[in-house]
């Protein structure tokens, strides 16, 4: 039964904000009526496919579902590596979507200027509720055109809350055209992410610095540059959603899956790094440098920041409590955490913020609440990531997302540059966050 909403009703945010010592881990609130916030710098399944070099994306669904993912590709300059199939009544009516997407394939690809290396087809719900024979259709899409490889790929929101969310499936999709074969034990990848790890960082350091070849989808120019991932004996995750990912390119290609967390903690940076170089087979390396560069990075910050409040949310990073923590050892008042769920690795950072900071507040972000939140400060705030920016309505931000591609020691290092440079330096919030895919293709130019 439908329940009428009160606008007034929402104003109170019981529900959608709650103290950290009273906050349930790892989900702090109730599922119900959903809110989405302007901020679009994160990616959607659209960018993510277009990291494969040389491949052409193709959905497959209904018109109305179209006009986001249409605005994406045309966002970032990509619509003419898009194309749909449009799903209509009479094809549901008449049972013929498995002849529509071989035969509108057909009519794509000889229209197209080019001939992709890669075809990406995703289908939609509808598929599923009518019982598509997708096996059926890929197997005639590669016979009739053994000159293109396809894969398969989903704009499905009903899989959003159970099994693999659409997210964790596009990052494993985005390997699922790696062929196996003879693996080279000085080949490494690192897997499931957007945005290119930093070249200083101490994990690609380590690697390149011992003599290891490094591939990452966002580092390939090529279709072949992206198939010689097939060829690393070691796939290395630092994202949460990326897991999935190397299970399964550990099933089918053989390729050996370590997972790297991406933390702020001293400790656990040092032995996710220890473990790196174990599974290298190459000596310890001794931080005690990097650590106090760090520590430096962060008395600078906090020199220049001083108790300026501030709010931080998942966007910016894949480990908000850990980065919480972190800010709050070293002096800064972090009084606000934008996450509807935590990580499973957050366990610890959460626990010791509850009772360090027990009146540290905890924000949904999705709760339909959230929409009447009271965006005005009194008060100057430093905001991490688009939603703490949107939601405190600050100008003084850090406009990053997945970590920036930063990791350890250097990785903290970089950030408390940003956090200085946003403190002194305001940015046009309204305008910065309303772009899709914070460093995909031509984000820049929209930006100007």
């Amino acid at each position: 039964m439908l329940k009428r909403v009160e606008k007034q009703n929402l104003k109170d945010l019981k529900d959608a904000c709650v103290l950290a010592k009273d906050a349930k881990f790892p989900s702090p609130f109730d599922s119900k009526l959903e809110f989405s916030c302007s901020a679009r710098g994160p990616w959607n399944i659209v960018h993510t496919g277009m990291l494969i070099p040389q491949a052409h994306e193709v959905y497959v669904c209904a018109q109305s579902c179209l006009r986001g993912v249409v605005l994406t590709a045309a966002e970032m300059n990509a619509i003419d590596r898009f194309s749909n199939i449009i799903v209509r009544e009479n094809n549901i009516l008449e049972g013929d979507t498995e002849d529509l997407i071989v035969e509108g394939m057909g009519d794509i690809l000889e229209k197209l200027p080019y001939t992709p290396r890669a075809i990406l087809v995703y289908t939609s719900c509808i598929h599923h509720f009518i019982g598509c024979d997708l096996n059926l259709v890929y197997k005639r899409l590669r016979e009739k055109y053994p000159n293109v490889e396809f894969t398969d790929c989903y704009m499905n929101p009903i899989m959003r809350k159970s099994g693999l969310t659409p997210d964790q499936l596009m990052r494993r999709q985005l390997y699922s055209l790696l062929d196996k074969q003879d693996l080279d034990l000085k080949s490494v990848n690192i897997i499931g992410n957007n945005l290119k790890t930093d070249d200083d960082s101490e994990l690609v350091k380590i690697i390149k610095e011992n003599g290891f070849t490094l591939r990452e989808v966002p580092r390939t120019k090529t279709y072949d540059e992206y198939k010689e991932m097939g060829k690393g004996f070691l796939n290395i995750t630092y994202n949460p959603a990326a897991i999935e990912a190397g299970r399964y390119l550990e099933k089918k290609l053989g390729q050996k899956h370590l997972y790297l967390p991406l933390s702020y903690g001293f400790d656990e940076i040092e032995k996710t790094l220890d473990t790196l170089c174990e599974n290298l087979g190459i000596e310890k390396i001794d931080f005690s440098s990097n650590k106090q560069q760090a520590l430096d990075a962060l008395k600078k910050a906090k020199e220049v920041i001083g108790d300026t409040p501030i709010e931080i949310d998942y966007t910016l990073t894949l480990r908000p409590a850990s980065l919480a923590r972190l800010l709050l050892e070293n002096g800064f008042n972090v009084v606000a955490i934008y996450e509807d769920c935590f990580a499973g690795e957050e366990e610890e950072d959460f626990k010791w913020i509850q009772e360090n900071y027990p009146n540290l507040k905890i924000y949904a972000t999705v709760h339909v609440k959230m929409r009447f939140v009271n965006r005005k400060r009194d008060e100057k705030l430093l905001a991490l990531g688009q939603k703490a920016a949107y939601f405190t309505g600050s100008n003084n931000f850090v406009n990053i997302i997945e970590g920036g591609g930063m990791y350890g020691f250097s990785g903290i290092i970089k950030l408390c540059d940003l956090m200085i440079d946003a403190f002194l330096n305001e940015k046009d919030m309204k305008k910065l966050i309303q772009f899709k895919g914070l460093g995909c293709e031509n984000y820049e130019t929209n930006c100007k």
